[in-house]
């Protein structure tokens, strides 16, 4: 296991809106699984122009989303790589009414990509062998202070941080036959009457 990513707390708008981009969203998960990319590769892999997706990665790289990798680099070629990140947003009660828009576009960007992942699992699960009973769900109540959630979650957070592994590359690993990137979410709201 690695040592933990770096913490970073986000609520300005910039970020959120740099962060609430589908192109970008699009963009920084093919990083995160496969690895570093020029922008040359992003434009032909998402069927964008190559100053769109530059564009793109300069906006995240401007907001510290992204980095260079310019040991990668030949010539004028330029590389980039996801940031190992430890992202917390700021209390919705602490943001601004812009920031909370974004944060509320974010949202539904990263609700809309799990449930696109979770339908492609359905879709393929019977043509995976055993990966496809490695599907865990759970359903709780509890009865919580809002303290105690916030502890339920830093708990939540140690737990992932604990089992995540990162490569020298930042979090891509090959699958393997023992091995598979899971995708791990967590969700807790209050019940509204």
């Amino acid at each position: 296991m690695s040592a933990e990513p770096e913490r970073r707390e986000v609520g300005d708008p910039a970020s959120l809106k740099a962060l609430g981009h589908p192109l970008r969203q699009r963009m920084l998960r093919r990083l995160d699984r496969q690895g570093p990319a020029t922008a040359t590769t992003l434009a032909k892999e998402m069927g964008e122009n190559t100053g769109v997706t530059s564009y793109h990665l300069r906006q995240l790289a401007d907001h510290g989303f992204i980095e260079d990798a310019p040991e990668l680099a030949k010539r004028r070629e330029r590389w980039w790589r996801s940031r190992p990140q430890d992202l917390r947003f700021l209390p919705r009660s602490a943001m601004t009414e812009d920031a909370r828009l974004a944060l509320g576009r974010l949202t539904e960007l990263d609700a809309a990509a799990d449930d696109e992942a979770l339908q492609r699992f359905q879709r393929q699960r019977d043509t995976i062998g055993g990966w496809g009973d490695a599907f865990l769900f759970s359903r709780s109540a509890l009865r919580l202070a809002p303290d105690e959630l916030a502890s339920f979650w830093e708990d939540y957070l140690a737990l992932v941080l604990r089992y995540r592994q990162d490569d020298a590359t930042h979090g891509v690993l090959p699958d393997s036959n023992e091995t598979r990137r899971i995708l791990v979410r967590f969700l807790a709201f209050p019940d509204i009457d």
